[in-house]
């Protein structure tokens, strides 16, 4: 996305993730995602009563061995995810669908991502993942890395608790060529890798949007970023942004043959696609079906609204596009699981000061939306 607010500043309370999370009921497999086993589906294809609760050690530190997800969890379901051709595979090699949230930026909105509200993701929203938004300019990273680095470590160990996956992003937007932060992005993923490396659930997105900048620059950073993460873990899936704020080049004016004739030497990689339904129409959704048939696409980001992250929803075209993305078996998380001003945000202002993030009562339109779609 390309614009953002500003807010205040505070820490997410890793302290409140131990409480309150002895018997965690987890849904069945999400629709768009697996079907559910045989005796739990009714003939019409609806979904049925959840399996009994799972509970989970939220206490478990994030070196050495991780507890298990909980029963029936995404993670426990799918295992350790890698590409396999252009799909996204869990650990059976079958092709997988994860769908769920981007959080807004930590520095924005702090309070969003909390114990209470990556719950109700999971079990009330049924979402798959969530993805941890972490700024490098505006007010973030470059300000305070040790802070930043230990809001993500705390997002990923709150997540990993509920058995949900974790993208990491490494949020460069401005400015859009990602070489100007690559000593930064050196040393947040070796540190964080390293951190997590033994979790089977973190994704790795190592830019947001690049812009303003040719496909050779983005690869190159791409290969000198990647190796830094597969030091320290060789079997996780990074994401890799594409030119244009990841939307293939179109909206500079290529498309995805730059990249299908010269791809990222490297392994185990997808290339990231990120559309505003209201703004991005019918030559997107053709560049992405027509991509998906040679690249391993993910859409880390999209909007039911235009590119600025505000004004009328558009759920006709969103729908077109989650359609499309269904029958892709491509993933996605919506922008942004935030309470702000703006048409993007799914929860209502003063909701992230609660602890309610369950049910629509609390949700925008575009909120609502999404809660229906990862529910179906």
């Amino acid at each position: 996305m390309h614009r953002r607010a500003a807010l205040t500043s505070t820490g997410v309370a890793l302290a409140a993730l131990v409480a309150g999370w002895a018997a965690l009921t987890v849904p069945t497999a999400n629709a768009e995602t697996d079907a559910a086993p045989p005796a739990a589906t009714s003939p019409a294809g609806t979904r049925s009563a959840d399996p009994p609760p799972a509970t989970a050690d939220a206490t478990a530190p994030a070196t050495g061995t991780p507890a298990a997800a909980p029963v029936g969890s995404p993670v426990d379901r799918h295992g350790r995810l890698r590409v396999c051709g252009v799909h996204l595979c869990d650990a059976a090699g079958e092709p997988v669908q994860l769908r769920g949230m981007s959080s807004h930026g930590l520095q924005f909105f702090p309070d969003c991502l909390n114990p209470d509200s990556l719950a109700a993701l999971r079990t009330d929203w049924r979402a798959d993942f969530v993805r941890v938004a972490m700024y490098v300019q505006e007010g973030g990273f470059e300000t305070d890395p040790a802070g930043f680095t230990r809001r993500v470590d705390e997002a990923v160990e709150t997540a990993s608790a509920l058995g949900l996956y974790v993208v990491v992003d490494f949020h460069v937007l401005t400015p859009g060529d990602p070489l100007v932060n690559l000593d930064r992005a050196r040393s947040f993923f070796a540190e964080v890798a390293a951190r997590h490396a033994a979790r089977t659930n973190v994704l790795w997105e190592i830019a947001n949007e690049p812009n303003g900048v040719d496909w050779a620059t983005i690869k190159s950073y791409a290969e000198q970023v990647i190796p830094v993460i597969r030091a320290a873990d060789p079997d996780s899936v990074v994401l890799v942004g594409t030119r244009g704020f990841s939307s293939l080049g179109v909206s500079e004016g290529a498309d995805e043959t730059e990249v299908t004739d010269d791809p990222v030497d490297a392994e185990n990689i997808m290339y990231t696609f990120h559309f505003y339904a209201a703004s991005h129409r019918d030559l997107q959704r053709e560049t992405v079906a027509r991509a998906a048939r040679s690249l391993p696409l993910f859409v880390s980001e999209f909007g039911t609204q235009t590119f600025t992250g505000d004004g009328p929803n558009d759920l006709d075209s969103a729908t077109t596009w989650l359609d499309l993305l269904q029958r892709l078996k491509i993933s996605y998380s919506m922008w942004s699981f935030s309470d702000g001003p703006e048409s993007n945000s799914v929860f209502r202002r003063g909701t992230c000061a609660g602890t309610d993030f369950t049910g629509t009562a609390v949700l925008t339109e575009s909120g609502e939306f999404i809660r229906t779609r990862l529910r179906g």
